[in-house]
């Protein structure tokens, strides 16, 4: 594995640089976080300017509006990115990340050609259905039944932290189809958001937003043909969503971090403590240096995931270990950014001309990250078990 930029990666970032240069400015800044048809305009906006610009879907095949990019031009496009702090991802999170990626491994022609250009134009905003309250941190153990009926599954059950639920026009959902086997019996099927039955119920999270809700399903008619992969088959499409999920998702975002302890380092010269700069601190400057070493392995990680995707076209076990690592380290970065701010972190909204709101918002943010996804319990399992071959934990 080459990972090192050619001539013709550096092409490709002098143009998207550029591009971003006047592009994401322009875009302006996000709206209210608790307004949601601004939000969708803003997210949505976004993608369309990037499949405009031909940098929609940076991986995705030419045929359905992606780039097609080489593997060291997607680390480019990440990098570039985060650099020029260009609008987040937002709502298009799930249908660009995971489901998207899914169907392009898993789906059918039809469902190829009907959502992957939808997706990239920014037209259809997607949420994932997979976890349910009974389930715990057990995802084959998800109770929603999905009844075969003619050519629909009548589906009923309830889910819980349905990203963007309430703006979404299709859902990725995970549905029992056969209660004889707990991992053989569940499928994975695309659920249209304006069907009859499905009721919504946003959840307000610690920073008084929206983004998750419960779902609740009664009598949902979802026709047969929405059905990715085969019936009964949908725990292994199911692994194939995760790996995304937990592995070439968080490019980007790591990418960020390296940007935040850079600000964090140019901060901690210029905010005082105990009538010194707190960058005299020695052990400060350990934490940070610490932090900064686990960012950049994290990043090579990010590579050779990346690399094995574009040999395979599906992420490896090594999504566990990205995911494991990335919200963990993302927690401990964010912690020590509110300490370094201290209390003027919760008074004001910039410190030294660095937006301490967005660093405490970012820090109250990250103690999700570690339950979605997958736990961190559940993937220091799947680490022990699948990876090191290890004995099962006691059930």
């Amino acid at each position: 594995m080459d990972l090192r930029y050619a001539e013709r990666d550096e092409t490709f970032r002098r143009e998207l640089r550029a591009w971003l240069a006047e592009a994401a400015p322009a875009h302006g800044t996000p709206p209210p976080r608790d307004d949601w048809a601004a939000r969708r305009d803003y997210d949505l906006g976004w993608q369309r300017k990037l499949f405009d610009a031909g940098y929609a879907g940076i991986n995705w095949p030419k045929e359905y509006g992606g780039l097609g990019a080489s593997l060291t031009e997607e680390l480019v496009y990440y990098e570039e990115i985060a650099r020029a702090r260009a609008p987040y991802i937002g709502m298009n999170f799930v249908g660009i990340r995971h489901g998207g990626p899914t169907i392009i491994a898993e789906g059918t022609d039809a469902q190829k050609a009907l959502h992957l250009p939808r997706i990239l134009r920014g037209e259809e905003v997607w949420c994932q259905g997979f976890s349910e309250p009974t389930a715990g941190s057990d995802l084959a153990a998800l109770r929603t039944s999905a009844v075969r009926d003619g050519d629909d599954y009548v589906v009923n059950g309830q889910k819980i932290w349905t990203s963007f639920a309430q703006s979404a026009d299709y859902c990725e959902m995970l549905v029992r189809t056969d209660t004889a086997s707990k991992h053989g019996g569940i499928s994975w099927v695309i659920m249209p958001m304006n069907l009859d039955g499905i009721e919504i119920r946003p959840l307000p999270t610690l920073l008084g937003e929206t983004d998750f809700s419960e779902m609740f399903l009664e009598n949902v008619r979802i026709p047969v043909e929405n059905l990715v992969g085969e019936e009964n088959d949908g725990w292994r499409v199911t692994n194939v969503t995760l790996r995304f999920e937990r592995g070439t998702a968080w490019a980007a975002d790591i990418i960020e971090l390296q940007q935040t302890l850079r600000e964090l380092a140019a901060l901690a010269q210029r905010i005082t403590r105990d009538d010194a700069a707190a960058w005299e601190d020695r052990a400060l400057r350990r934490e940070l240096g610490h932090l900064s070493a686990e960012v950049e392995s994290l990043w090579a990680m990010v590579k050779l995931q990346v690399s094995e995707l574009a040999k395979t076209g599906v992420p490896g076990l090594g999504g566990s270990v990205i995911k494991l690592a990335f919200t963990e380290l993302n927690q401990r970065i964010y912690e020590f950014g509110t300490q370094l701010l201290g209390r003027a972190g919760l008074s004001r909204e910039d410190v030294a001309d660095l937006p301490a709101q967005r660093i405490v918002d970012k820090y109250l943010n990250t103690l999700s990250l570690t339950i979605a996804a997958g736990s961190s319990q559940i993937q220091r399992n799947i680490l022990s078990e699948r990876v090191l071959g290890l004995p099962k934990e006691r059930r």
